[in-house]
């Protein structure tokens, strides 16, 4: 007969981590800090139901910087998940009492006490995640929300409702559930940055030679402001959006260097000028969504600043789409108005995709961008009865969509598309099949993500592509403005054409 000496030894061990922990409660609850007790109970309070938190990602996020608003974004849905797996798992696996409130003073207890379990503490799972998750996105903002989550958890045990190793157990949680949301969406700076090919771009102290032409009104004039304070020899234009043209046109005839600040119809106005004029381009965006300005690494002022001062930059790729009788005769960068040529640095399509930004641009004044393309989406589907009809490699097809990105999108967990390589020479073509129930469909390949095949959707990755038999009126969407062809349509690409600048990561 054998005797087992190691429960005795868990037990032991158990009693004396146990012990530990009511010591470590006690010392917390019988000291006094100055200020505390009116401080900790209200701060933990404000943390009931993730108020707090939702209200620090409401602030961080009305700075308008992307970074920070992914980080309250990361935050958020950190947040989220740690609240999920506490209350679903957590509370109930152990199922530990309440510590004792006879050494807490009565006016730091709170006045409605949980009535759940112990272990582990929601209110510290909740702070570490929503701190984990915005550190993980900005260091910066990490920091700051970093010391009020640490009192947040010690507010617990200060208030008399957990034990030191429930909020040490929910932090610990918290910080894991940060991390699993990194792990279905990556943070930037986990990708890799478009850095190739680097081109040669003048250095410009100060910013002499750059003219920068900016859209007049909304975050254009915070953006300009502090590109002067950094570039004050730059030269900076404001005008309106119709007036846009021209004054890039002025603009490249003195620079060095040709500027935009606008979203991405914007900067494929800049691009067609400094594609004839032969001017490297530097993006400041300022619009909704500005996809090619964040692909290439500039969301910021200071990273511009800093590329146009050093003169980094890449090379990138240009797409263009043209009429077939003038296909083999457009120059880079045509002028698009009232043609049926131009270029695209984002994306061109064909479909219901144009429909859906001839609606956002019609609801956009009264509603906000964002707001007028979430109605736009709602009511393209169902105004839409019948597919188009093109024929491409020989075969007539209907469909409800054709997308050609410039360049190819890659998906990353639950992340949006983004471009790692501005320079692959191929368009990354999306199609959903036509068919009934349109909005199903473009739903389904949403879903889905461009590497899936389906009955919905096809994926392929081309370096030209010819469309024929569109019919007349036919409208077209690129970079987000929208115009109409008839016959065909003949997509390529101008390989490494631009010049663009764009901070470039230090070498050693």
């Amino acid at each position: 007969m054998t005797t087992d000496v190691s429960a005795p030894r868990q037990d032991s061990l158990r009693a004396k981590l146990l012990a530990l922990d009511c010591r470590a409660f006690e010392a917390v609850a019988s000291r006094h800090w100055p200020g505390a007790d009116r401080f900790l109970p209200r701060l933990s309070r404000s943390a009931n139901h993730g108020v707090l938190w939702f209200a620090a990602a409401g602030a961080i996020a009305a700075t308008g910087s992307p970074r920070a608003r992914r980080a309250a974004v990361r935050g958020v849905a950190s947040l989220a998940l740690a609240s999920v797996g506490i209350n679903t798992v957590g509370k109930r696996s152990v199922r530990r009492a309440r510590p004792l409130l006879d050494s807490v003073p009565l006016m730091r207890q709170l006045k409605r006490q949980p009535i759940t379990t112990s272990f582990p503490s929601g209110h510290s799972a909740s702070a570490a995640a929503f701190a984990t998750g915005v550190a993980l996105e900005s260091r910066a903002w990490g920091a700051g929300v970093a010391p009020v989550a640490g009192a947040v958890a010690l507010s617990r045990v200060y208030t008399g409702v957990h034990f030191p190793s429930d909020v040490l157990a929910g932090a610990a949680l918290g910080a894991g559930a940060a991390f699993a949301v990194r792990g279905l969406a990556p943070t930037r700076a986990q990708l890799p940055s478009p850095g190739r090919p680097r081109a040669d771009a003048p250095a410009l102290p100060g910013g002499e030679g750059l003219v920068l032409v900016a859209e007049a009104g909304g975050r254009a004039d915070e953006r300009t402001k502090a590109l002067r304070e950094a570039l004050p020899r730059a030269e900076v234009i404001t005008c309106e959006r119709d007036a846009m043209a021209a004054e890039l046109e002025k603009a490249a005839a003195r620079a060095r260097a040709l500027g935009v600040c606008g979203g991405d119809g914007c900067v494929n106005a800049a691009a067609e000028v400094a594609l004839r004029q032969g001017l490297p381009l530097a993006v400041l965006p300022s619009g909704t969504l500005n996809h090619f300005a964040y692909d290439i690494g500039v969301e910021e002022p200071r990273d511009l600043c800093r590329a146009v001062e050093e003169g980094g930059a890449v090379a990138v790729d240009v797409g263009r789409f043209a009429s077939p009788d003038d296909a083999d005769a457009v120059d880079a960068g045509a002028a698009i108005d009232g043609r049926t040529e131009g270029i695209f640095l984002n994306t061109f399509s064909v479909g219901v995709h144009p429909e859906l930004v001839r609606g956002r641009e019609r609801w956009a004044h009264r509603l906000g961008d964002r707001p007028a393309a979430v109605l736009a989406a709602l009511r393209v589907p169902r105004s839409a009865r019948e597919p188009m009809s093109a024929e491409f490699r020989g075969r007539r097809r209907p469909l409800w969509l054709l997308v050609a990105g410039n360049g190819t999108y890659h998906r990353y967990g639950l992340g949006p598309g983004r471009r790692l390589d501005m320079a692959d020479g191929l368009l990354d073509l999306r199609i959903v099949h036509g068919g009934h129930r349109p909005g199903a469909r473009l739903l389904a390949a949403a879903l889905a993500g461009p590497a899936v095949r389906s009955p919905a959707q096809a994926s392929v990755r081309l370096r030209g592509l010819r469309v024929d038999g569109i019919s007349p009126g036919t409208v077209v969407a690129y970079d987000g403005e929208v115009t109409e062809v008839r016959g065909a349509l003949v997509l390529d690409k101008l390989p490494e054409a631009l010049t663009v600048y764009r901070p470039l990561p230090a070498t050693g």
